[in-house]
């Protein structure tokens, strides 16, 4: 026993022995003895970091009880707080802004029925020209697309192709949080082809101004219907709509001092005069009212009408400036045959510019508008008694004699300009 307690502490006795003799212990191979720790192991391509300082005892929270495993050093996470957007760069000269790029226009399902919304962004708030193109596309038309879409059998259209003329209008939405019943502002009335595309451009330079920058939203109507046995229309019609803003700025400040939305509304034979209220600010130089209306729908043939709608028929409309006759006419268009330019596909005789229409309904005259075409508006001019009284005025219009089933779609649009 006695040698085995000497034999254990040998080692030691040798290392002191090194000491006292000034000679290094690793000369001799007195070294210390090994460690027990295992050596890290280095994934590839990875940094080992340094030893951190012991940390502070914490508390463990509730459901993220301590481990007495060893810690794996995580690779960091992300920061909980959300990385703000990159900001925009704003364009100093003329740019586009894209708004809708080929949305279809569905008749039936869930989504875009016979409407779509699409966010845009102004980056200034001063404008020298804005101009919003359009596209309208179709599959009826060239009928080359009927070899990759045929008709169904026992049906006379591809299911996609809407054949009709339909209502076409573009507007924008009240701004969250307007009162209820805030009217949109119309930017274009306009009437597709029957079943054909349609390609136009419109100066929103005014309306732009009076926007005064900032995020909006656009919405484009098209009032698309299926003819589920496909025999007048598709069983599942449907347009392709694209439409981007051509913006030019401006370093001056805007001279639009109001923009706004009066009306935006149908009218028809149970409707009474409307009376709209406005402001005219203070400093105001000139300004007009943009006056859209179009008649629609059924009714009987009367004697002012050429067919049984109101489409073609000769209404009387009245307008009012604090309640003094500014404007009376008899909105129709005459020149419809316009847009039809015969064309010949095999004993066929089609318009061009309306390819799935009857020549004769193509060629008709209508309630102020014809289809494949842009409806300008009228423009209403405030006389100077007016725009020198700043303060509170009046609009109003009326249509007479609407036939039963008959519709007019009326917007009217106000804008004011200062020196």
């Amino acid at each position: 026993m006695r040698s085995q307690r000497i034999l254990r502490y040998l080692p030691h006795l040798f290392f002191l022995f090194c000491a006292m003799l000034a000679i290094s212990p690793l000369q001799l191979g007195c070294d210390k003895p090994a460690t027990t720790e295992p050596t890290p192991e280095v994934t590839q391509e990875k940094t080992v970091e340094p030893a951190a300082e012991p940390a502070q005892e914490t508390t463990p929270e509730a459901g993220n009880e301590l481990s007495s495993e060893p810690v794996q050093e995580a690779t960091p996470e992300a920061s909980a707080e959300p990385t703000p957007e990159p900001t925009p760069e704003i364009p100093t000269g003329p740019h586009t802004i894209p708004v809708f790029d080929k949305v279809i226009i569905h008749s039936t399902g869930d989504v875009n029925v016979r409407k779509a919304l699409a966010d845009f962004r102004f980056f200034h708030t001063s404008f020298q020209r804005v101009f919003l193109h359009v596209q309208l596309d179709t599959s009826c038309y060239p009928f080359e697309k009927w070899q990759q879409d045929p008709p169904p059998a026992g049906q006379n259209w591809p299911p996609k192709c809407d054949a009709f003329d339909r209502n076409f209008d573009f507007h924008i939405e009240p701004p969250a949080g307007s009162p209820e019943g805030t009217p949109a502002i119309e930017l274009v009335r306009a009437i597709t082809p029957f079943g054909g595309p349609l390609k136009f451009q419109v100066d929103l330079t005014d309306i732009a101004n009076g926007l005064q920058g900032g995020a909006h939203t656009m919405r484009v109507n098209i009032q698309t219907y299926s003819d589920g046995k496909g025999q007048v229309s598709g069983s599942n019609g449907q347009w392709t709509v694209s439409a981007y803003l051509e913006v030019t700025p401006s370093d001056t400040p805007s001279r639009i001092l109001s923009m706004k939305s009066l009306s935006n509304h149908n009218y028809n034979n149970k409707s009474t005069r409307q009376s709209l209220s406005f402001d005219v600010p203070a400093g105001a130089k000139t300004g007009y009212i943009l006056y859209r209306v179009t008649g629609h729908g059924g009714g009987a043939v009367g004697a002012s009408c050429i067919g049984p709608a109101d489409e073609f028929c000769r209404r009387t409309h009245k307008l009012y400036l604090d309640d003094q006759l500014a404007k009376e006419w008899v909105p129709w268009r005459s020149d419809c045959d316009k847009l039809c330019t015969i064309q010949k596909r095999g004993n066929m005789d089609y318009c061009a510019e309306n390819p799935c229409g009857s020549i004769q309904s193509v060629r008709a005259p209508r309630a102020n508008w014809c289809p494949g075409s842009i409806t300008p508006p009228q423009v209403i001019l405030l006389p100077s008694e007016l725009i020198q009284k700043p303060g509170p005025h009046k609009f109003d219009y009326e249509i007479l004699n609407i036939g039963e089933g008959g519709t007019w779609k009326v917007s009217s649009t106000l804008v004011i300009i200062g020196p």
